[in-house]
C-alpha cells in the first residue's frame, strides 16, 4: 500500500492553491529513495527530529542565561512553541502543515550556546561573521550525520534559511514560520521576564494590552486570530489595530527586556569567554574532535571552530572552557 501517495492524493484535493504541495517539492539536492509511507516534508521532519543538533537545543539559552529555576525557556521549548502556532495557523489557511512543522522544527539547529549573546560574540571574531540561520542550513547540509548532512527539501532549507531577516521565503509555509517565531519569542519571553522579576505585569504598555490581552494565552490566540481573519490570496497579514500593537509590544520588550541590564546580566560575560574558548581552540588543534578535523581540513581551521562553538550546549561551553582555564585539585 502507497501511504504517501494517498497523502499527496488528499493534500491536492483539500490544501489551499496557496500552499505548498509534497508532490511539488523541488526535491533534494541528493537523490534520496522516496518513503511509501510519508511525504517527502515528514521524512524531514523526522531527519530533524532525530538529529543530534535538535536534541542539543535543550541546553541552549532562549534569553536568560543559565537561569534558577525548571520553568524558564530554553531554545528547544521555543522550538516547539513556534511549531505549535505555526500549524495551527496552517492548519486553518489550508497550508502544508507538514512543511510548516518541519521548517518550525528546524529553524535554530544553528543557534549558539548563551543565546544571541553568543551568536553576537561569534559575529564579531570569525571572519566574514556569523548568523545563526546560516549555521542552521550548515547544520543540514554539512555538519549533521558526520559530514553527510540531512539533505532535506529545498523548501525546508529555504524556510529555514530566511525565517527571521532579509528576503522572505519562497513559500507561504516558510513565511508563517517568520511570523509565528516572532509571535512565540515575544510573548513567552514576557513570561519569563516576569517569572524572573524583571519586569512586572504593570509595566507592560496599557494600550497593547487592550488590544492583546494581558495574559499570554489571550495574546497569542488575539494574534492568531487576526492572522488568520486577514491573510488571503495567498499572503499574510493581520489587522492594522494587531500589526501595531504587536510592533510597540516588540520595542518595548528591546527596551525593557532585551537591553535591560538586569536581564542580560550575565550576558557580558560572554563576549570574552566566547573569544578566549575560540583563540585557545584555535591553537590547540589537538583538543578538536575527529569530525571538527575533517572540516578544518576542507574549509580551514576558523571555519571548524566556529562550528564546535556554535555547536555547543551552554553546559558544554562551561565546561570545556572550566577544564582548560581552571586548575584542578590533585588527588594524591
Amino acid at each position: 500500500m502507497d501511504v504517501r501517495k494517498k497523502i499527496e492524493d488528499l493534500e491536492e484535493r483539500s490544501l489551499s492553491k496557496f500552499s505548498q504541495l509534497a508532490k511539488n517539492s523541488r526535491g533534494r539536492k541528493n537523490s534520496d529513495e522516496t518513503c511509501d509511507l510519508r511525504t517527502v516534508y515528514q521524512v524531514d521532519r523526522g531527519r530533524i527530529i532525530h538529529s543530534k543538533a535538535f536534541r542539543r537545543l535543550k541546553h541552549k539559552t532562549q534569553v536568560f542565561i543559565s537561569p534558577e529555576g525548571d520553568h524558564y525557556r530554553t531554545r528547544l521549548t521555543h522550538t516547539l512553541e513556534v511549531s505549535q502556532i505555526a500549524r495551527n495557523v496552517a492548519r486553518a489557511l489550508l497550508l502544508n502543515e507538514d512543511l510548516t512543522e518541519a521548517i518550525a522544527l528546524g529553524h535554530d539547529l544553528g543557534h549558539t550556546p548563551f543565546g544571541h549573546a553568543g551568536e553576537s560574540a561569534l559575529n564579531e571574531i570569525v571572519p566574514g561573521g556569523f548568523k545563526h540561520y546560516e549555521q542552521s542550513i550548515r547544520v543540514v547540509e554539512k555538519l549533521e550525520k558526520s559530514g553527510k548532512g540531512l539533505n532535506l527539501t529545498e523548501e525546508v532549507r529555504d524556510g529555514i534559511l530566511h525565517h527571521t531577516k532579509g528576503e522572505w521565503a519562497h513559500t507561504l509555509e516558510g513565511q508563517l514560520i517568520r511570523l509565528a517565531d516572532r509571535i512565540a519569542y515575544i510573548n513567552h519571553d514576557i513570561d519569563d521576564a516576569i517569572r524572573a522579576k524583571v519586569l512586572k505585569s504593570s509595566q507592560l504598555p496599557v494600550d497593547v494590552m487592550k488590544v492583546l490581552g494581558i495574559e499570554s494565552n489571550f495574546r497569542i490566540d488575539t494574534i492568531i486570530r487576526s492572522l488568520i481573519e486577514n491573510s488571503q490570496n495567498g499572503s499574510l497579514a493581520m489587522s492594522e489595530e494587531v500589526t501595531k500593537a504587536f510592533g510597540e509590544l516588540h520595542e518595548f520588550m528591546y527596551e525593557h527586556v532585551y537591553r535591560n541590564s538586569a536581564a542580560k546580566i550575565e550576558a557580558v560575560k560572554v563576549p570574552d569567554f566566547i573569544k578566549i574558548l575560540y583563540d585557545y581552540l584555535l591553537k590547540n588543534s589537538q583538543k578538536w574532535p575527529s569530525d571538527i578535523r575533517n572540516i578544518a581540513e576542507a574549509e580551514g581551521s576558523e571555519r571548524a571552530v566556529c562550528d564546535y562553538i556554535a555547536g555547543m550546549t551552554d553546559h558544554f561551553a562551561i565546561q570545556l572552557f572550566e577544564s582548560f582555564f581552571i586548575p584542578r585539585s590533585w588527588d594524591l
